[in-house]
């Protein structure tokens, strides 16, 4: 027997104690012809942060009801003119604008901007159905809607009357296929008499017409209503509703013509419609795509009920008042303050790339000095050392290393290029300026390396891109990008900015001459039309006379590219965090969001504000509490990942393990074309590795992903660090334990003393008991102590950065 579906159950009331304010969006209706509407939504929000929709329980009384009429939650012309509505619930109310014009007027359908986003939101040109390089059963469309004059020949002359009939529209084989009614693979789309139905229908109706595009006008921008909210418990909705902007100045509501999508099903579910039921704890970003633009919103579900109280602490600056803001909406108590030995380490590693000697460690853990955190940290920021992990960062995003046809000797010239605007602390927007606008020869001038190491033109407009950005635009090559806003049209504009950059041998065959040509241009891929130089999600610049390279880096190294300080931004967070705050770090787009986007926007700010300071950016982030949290969790932080409320156990980069190991068992390395006694992080090229550094994911700078860096720990790590020449090696080259065995300290002293070098602590009583009376047993003092070296070094504890 067929399961009888159970009844659905109606939501409970929204409640009207603790209301604090209500917001109606959008906030202006704005009707223009007869086929316009505007759905609204009202969200209530409370003392707990809980936020409700009571669109159907608010009241909303039009001052004119004679200019618009209301469908359930939509309202439709009537009449022109001008009014206002009153919207109330409970005790709150606010008053919305509402303007009609040409209510009588009958546009007709646009096969742009009505019929291609139904394709859209059916599913139709998707890369798995019609969308698809050789489309699917007989029929192809191009995906995403990338080619609008493309798909509207294959629909109405590939196979003239049976896609389309426009004798009777019903019997059109595209209609028929979406409703079902004959056999179609990709099942039934649509219902008959449906909107969508009723859109296709009229157009093939009216003549299956293409647009005038020079009449069409475009889309500017689409908003998604409400941004965010808290949904308490399973079952709560909140329903959304979509607006896009036109460049004629008009708007129109798109909420069933946009495509809906989660990030996360289980706890924020979407219909079709744009209705978000709530699931299990946790966060989803909600988002809607109508034309080439996506949008979203965060949801944070929590367990129905929940109650919480949030510790009162201080805040050390800007970061610490934002993670709060975020941990409170999530019911989420951070994690307290790690001890000195715990911050001692963190620090040393993270800003230096070593640990602190036994000296430094004294002199930090017998200060009295309330300041003396803030002081250590000012102090690791002018060492040569913090420019020298920047420098390796820099240089595995730049891609420095030797190959066929990058010379050593340029690449040496270009680190060293590098080395120099780093230990001068050159503010980051002056760098990346002088980079992008390199001109002359690879020795003469070093930054022009930056066009010897990527020379085909797109790949270098996707390196820039991801770099400078933190955006992979790479899908827009071939089709506007599924999941953010670029298409084609922003791929090959920003591409051409590279366009004219020549190339020459100069007389050493090892150093290429790079300057600017004058000519060449990029033509987009359908269609060969000239594409001019257009900055992403920017204007197109007047270029003309001008290298488009040094135009493009003044915009993009600016506050007026808002990417650029953002993204480098969340890169230094990252490092000092374990996690980006957008994750990966270099992949910025609508459908992978921030998880705090008010931090990311303060600390980019912030950044921009202190004109790109390196240093500036680091100290807030080590000064604050987010920072010096320990990484133990409490019953409440216990699932969290993303969202800094405690600190993240780090596994120690290749470089920075290496540097270290050989710090504490003072020994030297020689790494070709260094002198003996360089730190890893030193190495210039990115193809001088050794077994070590490789073993441990040292990234071969062979692309601009954050990806090369492997920080994953693997089991030949292990066996590698257990019984490789390593760990064993250095220890026997080293003169730790004969220094020790030469000393006057006590057995307990020497524990000591190998502790606080390895670990930055000093052994607990339960530590000290088990290995003392071990050690005195030893018939060899000094190979006992050597044991106890090395299984220091192969601990977790020093292997991790906590």
């Amino acid at each position: 027997m067929p399961e009888i579906p159970a009844t659905p159950i109606a939501p409970e009331p929204a409640p009207t104690v603790g209301l604090t304010q209500i917001q109606v969006f959008p906030d202006v209706i704005h009707l223009t012809t007869a086929r316009d509407r505007q759905s609204i939504v009202v969200q209530a929000s409370y003392a707990d942060g809980i936020t409700r929709d009571v669109t159907r329980e608010a009241k909303l009384t039009p001052a004119n009801p004679a200019v618009l009429r209301r469908d359930e939650d939509t309202f439709y012309p009537l009449s022109d003119g001008e009014t206002t509505m009153a919207v109330t619930f409970g005790d709150k109310s606010q008053t919305i604008p509402v303007k009609v014009a040409q209510a009588k007027t009958q546009l007709p359908l646009s096969f742009r901007l009505d019929v291609m986003p139904v394709f859209l939101r059916a599913g139709c040109n998707t890369g798995s159905c019609h969308g698809s390089s050789r489309g699917k059963d007989g029929f192809r469309i191009s995906i995403f809607g990338f080619d609008p004059d493309g798909d509207h020949f294959r629909l109405t002359r590939e196979m003239v009357g049976r896609r389309i009939n426009l004798a009777v529209p019903a019997d059109s084989t595209l209609l028929e296929k979406s409703i079902g009614a004959v056999q179609h693979t990709g099942g039934k789309r649509f219902e008959a008499g449906s909107e969508m139905y009723r859109i296709i229908h009229e157009w093939i109706e009216k003549g299956a017409n293409n647009d005038d595009v020079s009449k069409l006008p475009t889309v500017l921008g689409v908003d998604i209503y409400p941004k965010n909210g808290v949904l308490d418990g399973k079952g709560s909705r909140q329903q959304m509703t979509v607006r896009a902007r036109y460049s004629d100045g008009t708007d129109r509501d798109v909420t069933k013509l946009s495509l809906f999508q989660t990030n996360n099903e289980s706890s924020a579910a979407v219909t079709p419609e744009g209705l978000v039921t709530a699931g299990d704890r946790g966060e989803a970003f909600v988002m809607a795509r109508f034309e080439t633009h996506t949008v979203g919103s965060q949801f944070i579900v929590l367990p129905k009920g929940l109650k919480f109280a949030y510790p009162s602490e201080p805040e050390a600056n800007y970061i610490d008042k934002l993670v709060a803001a975020k941990l409170q909406k999530l019911r989420i108590a951070p994690s307290g303050v790690c001890d000195d030995d715990a911050f001692l380490r963190r620090v040393y590693l993270d800003v230096v790339g070593l640990t602190p000697t036994t000296d430094e460690y004294t002199k930090f853990i017998t200060s009295t000095d309330p300041a003396k955190r803030a002081k250590v940290i000012d102090e690791l920021l002018e060492r040569k050392e913090f420019s020298e992990i920047w420098v390796s960062q820099w240089a595995e995003l730049l891609q420095i290393r030797s190959t066929i046809t990058v010379s050593y000797k340029s690449m040496f010239l270009y680190y060293n290029w590098l080395v120099e605007q780093l230990s001068k602390n050159m503010p980051m927007d002056q760098m990346v300026q002088e980079l992008l606008g390199a001109n002359g020869g690879t020795f003469k001038n070093p930054a022009t390396n930056f066009y010897q190491t990527t020379t085909e033109t797109l790949p270098l407009t996707e390196s820039v891109a991801q770099v400078f950005m933190g955006m992979r635009i790479q899908c827009a090559q071939c089709h506007n990008h599924p999941f953010d806003r670029w298409t084609q049209d922003d791929y090959y504009g920003f591409a051409a900015f590279f366009s004219q950059i020549g190339r020459k041998q100069a007389e050493d065959f090892r150093e290429l001459i790079v300057f600017n040509s004058g000519g060449g241009e990029m033509n987009h891929p359908v269609g060969g039309r000239v594409m001019p130089p257009k900055f992403l999600g920017g204007e197109a610049p007047d270029v003309k006379g001008k290298d488009r390279r040094v135009v493009l880096a003044k915009w993009l190294a600016s506050p007026q590219n808002p990417w650029f300080a953002s993204s480098f931004a969340n890169r230094v967070w990252a490092h000092f965090t374990g996690v980006g705050i957008v994750e990966p770090v270099d992949d910025f787009r609508v459908s992978n969001p921030a998880s705090n986007p008010e931090l990311l926007e303060a600390l980019g700010k912030r950044f921009t504000e202190t004109k790109y300071d390196l240093k500036a950016l680091v100290r807030d982030i080590c000064n604050s509490r987010t920072y010096q949290r320990v990484t133990t969790r409490n019953e409440s932080n216990t699932g969290d990942e993303r969202n800094f409320s405690h600190a993240l156990v780090r596994r120690i980069k290749a470089e920075s393990l290496l540097d270290t190991i050989s710090q504490v068992t003072e020994t030297k390395d020689k790494f070709a074309g260094l002198p003996v006694g360089a730190r890893a992080v030193q190495i210039a090229d990115g193809g001088n590795s050794t077994y070590f550094l490789t073993t441990f994911g040292r990234a071969t700078r062979e692309t601009p992903c954050s990806c090369e860096v492997k920080m994953e720990p693997t089991l030949s790590q292990a066996l590698h660090l257990l019984n490789g020449d390593t760990v064993n090696a250095k220890i026997q080259q080293g003169g730790v334990i004969k220094k020790l065995m030469e000393s006057k300290k006590f057995p307990e002293e020497r524990i000591t003393d190998l502790y606080i070098r390895t670990l930055a602590r000093k052994p607990t009583k339960e530590e000290l008991d088990k290995i003392v009376p071990s050690l005195a047993k030893a018939p060899d003092q000094a190979q006992a102590l050597g044991d106890i070296f090395w299984a220091l070094l192969n601990s977790r504890e020093f292997l991790f950065n906590h």
